[in-house]
């Protein structure tokens, strides 16, 4: 039978096949990513105004402004903090668990009061990125162009929603700015200030880092755990450390992987290119592959 004596099933046939048991289950709105986009680009906008979309302005004008954003900001957070919350109360209570649901209210304006303090952390990397690259000609140069400085951005938000304990927001995030960048960072890593990602491509930091402050990273580091825990019936064990800790003014070079919740890398230390490292070393310790051997011969 050729393509040509197929005939179209019935519409409201093929939309009752693709309706799912378990999509029947869920019934409530989820987040809309879109939104939750949207969301990041308001924030981005209050923190560093003049480098996407909102204008630079200052004095009342500027207030004004800042203060219209933020109510959009405010209005957005709530609605997609709220359906995340209820999503979650509804699927829990489907498998009998329950889930102390916070106020989208509350948590959105415990957010919107942490962003002067955000501001400041992001600062301090953009000026760590500007000390650290001699190929940067000014903050500017950075804010607009460096994946960077947009990852760590968007990581700061996403930690910061996060660390109020809603669901879903901080992972939409997280893997938007890692599509954006090529750099994947879970939005539990905790990570100081300073901190600086030069290059940024294939970069890997895993839900339970620990990055203290002034610490670099090069294109293709992996800060990993060595392994994923099961309990007696077989299920991952969640909720440990499983990833390693980087004291202040560590320096990993590019491709280097660190894996393990028990490493703890030592202040000021320097982990060569190409390095895997699965232990603790002491701070101002440098370690670094032997230099390979090169060979040469005739290709005839």
């Amino acid at each position: 039978m050729s393509h040509h004596d197929i005939s179209l099933r019935p519409l409201e046939d093929i939309a009752a096949a693709l309706q799912s048991d378990e999509l029947a289950e869920h019934d409530c709105p989820l987040p809309c990513v879109d939104g939750v986009v949207a969301i990041a680009a308001d924030v981005r906008d209050l923190l560093f105004p003049g480098y996407r979309r909102a204008r630079r302005t200052t004095g009342q004008q500027g207030v004004r402004e800042r203060s219209q954003v933020l109510a959009r900001l405010q209005t957005r957070l709530r609605r997609e903090i709220g359906r995340a919350v209820v999503h979650v109360q509804h699927t829990l209570r489907i498998h009998g668990q329950h889930f102390d649901a916070p106020c989208a209210s509350q948590i959105t304006d415990q957010f919107l009061n942490s962003l002067p303090t955000l501001q400041q952390i992001l600062r301090s990397d953009v000026q760590a990125a500007f000390d650290g690259d001699p190929a940067a000609k000014t903050n500017d140069e950075i804010l607009l162009c460096y994946p960077g400085i947009e990852a760590v951005v968007m990581h700061r938000v996403a930690h910061e929603l996060h660390r109020l304990q809603i669901p879903y927001l901080p992972r939409i995030l997280a893997e938007w700015a890692h599509r954006e960048t090529g750099i994947d960072i879970h939005p539990g890593a905790t990570i100081g200030r300073r901190f600086f990602i030069d290059h940024g491509t294939g970069v890997v930091i895993g839900e339970t880092c620990e990055i203290g402050e002034g610490v670099t990273l090069y294109q293709g580091v992996t800060l990993g755990a060595w392994s994923f825990p099961r309990d007696e019936q077989g299920n991952l064990i969640r909720g440990i450390k499983r990833h390693p800790t980087l004291e202040d003014d560590v320096t990993v070079f590019s491709n280097a992987t660190v894996l393990g919740g028990t490493t703890v890398i030592g202040k000021g230390s320097r982990i060569g290119s190409s390095v895997t490292l699965g232990r603790s070393i002491p701070a101002n310790t440098i370690v670094t592959i032997e230099k390979p051997v090169l060979r040469f011969r005739d290709a005839a």
